[in-house]
């Protein structure tokens, strides 16, 4: 028999920059952070690593403009979906009135 999942949790703003102010300190290693938490270290880690993004320390995508990116993609989605309805809708009228 298999794990049972738990329920996902939701953390604050506040309580993410203290996991990674924890991990930045030095006093521990991430793997602690992680245990103390109950959190695994890959999320830890990919919390780390997005606050350098964040801060400018580190190349990548902010938060910001993850958020940005994935709601274009998310209107992307919906306008090729009201076109895709439209061409449905232009080829159905065309043969009713031929």
């Amino acid at each position: 028999m298999g794990k049972k999942k738990r329920p996902r949790r939701s953390f604050t703003p506040e309580s993410k920059a203290e996991i990674v102010e924890l991990c930045q300190r030095g006093d521990r290693s991430i793997g602690q952070v992680a245990k103390d938490v109950d959190l695994t270290e890959t999320a830890v880690r990919d919390r780390v690593r997005q606050a350098e993004v964040d801060s400018g320390r580190r190349d990548g995508l902010t938060s910001s403009e993850r958020e940005e990116l994935a709601a274009l993609r998310r209107e992307n989605r919906r306008l090729r979906e009201d076109v895709d309805i439209l061409k449905r809708a232009t080829a159905f009228f065309a043969k009713e009135t031929r």
